[in-house]
This record gives structure tokens, sequence and C-alpha cells, in this order.
């Protein structure tokens, strides 16, 4: 993927998405902390500029959450040091007070910049976005989350305001390039790519102009294609499967 900046630069992101709590490998033998944590680090010896970000759902689905609800999963990405995650809906599958718990503990940021979490437990958590500036890039990062109807139980997300994620993917992302002025501008985001839903990340590209990468979770799916935006240009989204049983992996190279 190319996009127009400073010559000779090159970022690597890495993107894991529905990881579900798998903290062991499958049965297959796929996935694991360990063996993610291995890759992770392999990529960052042999590039100097890497972002490794979560798309939602690193919650539900083991033992593991079960019993510690949520503490192995943050303890986990802190120890792959993970640059930006944002929230699924099965991060609130135990409440706002137990999800504010787990997230006091992260050393990364979570970004949802449609959830407007002001006056809730996530208040002081949960940011729109964030800046990084690696390797002589300023790279944006935001989030934007799903809708919590028929997914996420009334009580698990009371006070929490859901904003269109349209206008705010669109609001964030010119910030970012025109104020901010970031290099390049990634959207982490739970919505999926249902082609039924009002919202999803195929609507939100299409109708971006300064979103360059959407990593995107919910559905499941492994994706990796390109969607022309608002202006013509295209947008890339990468989804990488379930369970960690994939990485997600985009080679952008900047150049005049």
């Amino acid at each position: 993927m190319l996009a127009s900046c400073s010559v000779h630069k090159s970022l690597v992101v890495l993107t894991t998405n529905d990881t579900h709590s798998q903290v062991l490998p499958g049965d297959d033998g796929t996935g694991g902390y360990a063996r993610r944590l291995g890759i992770i680090d392999t990529v960052r010896a042999n590039n100097k500029c890497v972002v490794l970000v979560d798309d939602g759902d690193f919650s539900q689905g083991t033992i593991f959450f079960n019993f510690f609800k949520g503490d192995v999963e943050v303890l986990g990405m802190n120890t792959m040091k993970y640059d930006a995650v944002t929230l699924g809906n099965h991060e609130f599958d135990n409440g706002l007070d137990s999800l504010a718990k787990h997230l006091s503990k992260a050393k990364f940021p979570i970004v949802c910049a449609n959830y407007d979490v002001k006056g809730t437990a996530l208040e002081g958590l949960v940011k729109p976005y964030v800046i990084i500036k690696r390797g002589g890039l300023k790279i944006g990062i935001f989030g934007l989350g799903i809708s919590p109807v028929n997914l996420i139980a009334d009580y698990n997300f009371k006070g929490i305001t859901w904003h269109n994620p349209e206008e705010t993917a669109n609001a964030v992302a010119e910030k970012l390039k025109k104020q901010a002025k970031c290099d390049v501008v990634i959207c982490i985001s739970h919505l999926g790519v249902a082609e039924s839903a009002k919202f999803s990340d195929w609507t939100i590209a299409k109708n971006s102009h300064y979103i360059d990468l959407i990593c995107s979770g919910h559905s499941h799916l492994v994706i990796n294609k390109q969607v022309p935006n608002a202006d013509g240009k295209p947008v890339q989204i990468i989804q990488a499967g379930k369970t960690g049983a994939q990485i997600g992996r985009v080679d952008m190279v900047f150049r005049k």
C-alpha cells in the first residue's frame, strides 16, 4: 500500500480481532498468546516502524475470561505492547464496573470515538483517538464501536451514548489528517462488514475522505481488500479471522 508522504519511510501495521480470550493455542495448534508474541517480536526485530492494534472482542470465549473477568487478556496485551485497542461488544459482557476495573490495568490506549463515556466508569479510560510518533511518521489511530442494540444488554451499557459512526469517522479523520497533520490515519473498528448493516466498515470506507486503513473486527472473516473512498482514493480494509489464529499485516510505503 502506497501513500503520499516523505520518501523512504515505511510502516508495518499488525492487527488482531475477535481473539476471544484464546490464551492457549487451539486444537489445531494455531493461535495462543505465546505464539502471537513470538510473531510480533519477529516482525518488530525485522522492521523499524511497527504498529500493533486490536479491533475488539479480545474478551469472552474461554475459561480465562470466566474466572478472571478480563485481567488475563489485558495483562497479555500489555506484554505484547499493543499501541491501541478498541472495544467490541463482548468487552461489556460483565458490565461497566468490571470492564473499567481491568481496563485500568492497561498500558495501551483504548480508543473509541463514537462511544461517549462521560459520566460512566469508563470516563478517563477510553479516548477517541491516539497519535503515535514512530519512525519519522505521525500516525493517527481512532476507534469505532458497534451499535449496542441487540448486542449489549442495556444495563451493561448504561450511561454511554452511541454516535453515528460514519459522521464520527469523517470528523475525527479530518481532524487527524488536516489539523494534527498525521501522515497516516488508521481506523480500528468493531463495526464488521455485514452487507445488510446500515453502518459497516465498507460504508465507512466508501464515504470517507481521510482514512487510509481500516482494521476491522466483529465478522470473524479474513479480509484484505481495497475500497474507493468518496474521492476515489483507495482505503485498505483488513480483518484477521478469529481467535488469534491469524495476525493481519499491512505494509505501507510513504513517498512523494
